[in-house]
């Protein structure tokens, strides 16, 4: 019986200390040699300091700025630590209300817009972090964000095409715009 507890403690320590130590210490170097900025949480630096992530959505609400699509986040938008949807299904009451108070918001921000509210403005994503809208949802924005600033709307819907990204490899995923780094561009 002895020899098999030492036995199982010694293959209980070796196990720990591969999966527990080895193993995250080598993935760690190895990312922070091949991928620096991944590694790091893809910040993106504004003067050399760090606003945001390219991986995390940002609460935008002023006029002047591109707004996300809504968060799903307990507690405060965007909050990394308790990410997750809302659970919330196509009937359910709640979101088809949440649903319609994000319509009424955005046509009361901008209500000569008669154009139909892109769904990634109304509903939240998955992970209720998305940093990204369609650039259907971009393009939707543009006379209001152009009203806002002074800005003609063909050279803002030049800046939302010049920010949009394709599918990851061409294939995964759909055309894509990156909130806060289409609103850095904006105040540059």
């Amino acid at each position: 019986m002895r020899l098999l507890m030492r036995n199982t403690l010694v293959l209980f320590l070796a196990l720990a200390a591969v999966t527990g130590l080895a193993y995250p210490a080598l993935l760690t170097v190895v990312a922070q040699r091949l991928l620096p900025d991944q590694a790091n949480g893809s910040l993106v630096a504004r003067q050399g300091q760090a606003v945001g992530s390219r991986l995390i959505g940002q609460p935008f609400s002023e006029p002047r700025y591109f707004w996300g699509r809504p968060s799903a986040t307990a507690n405060t938008a965007y909050n990394g630590v308790a990410s997750g949807g809302s659970n919330l299904g196509p009937t359910n009451e709640a979101l088809l209300l949440a649903v319609r108070e994000r319509m009424a918001a955005l046509t009361a921000s901008d209500p000569a817009n008669a154009a139909p509210i892109p769904v990634d403005l109304v509903t939240a994503s998955a992970s209720g972090l998305d940093p990204h809208i369609s650039p259907a949802a971009a393009r939707w924005q543009v006379p209001r964000v152009a009203r806002a600033r002074g800005i003609p709307e063909d050279a803002l819907a030049q800046l939302v095409a010049e920010h949009t990204e394709g599918p990851t490899l061409g294939i995964l995923g759909a055309a894509r715009v990156n909130v806060l780094e289409l609103n850095l561009a904006l105040d540059r």
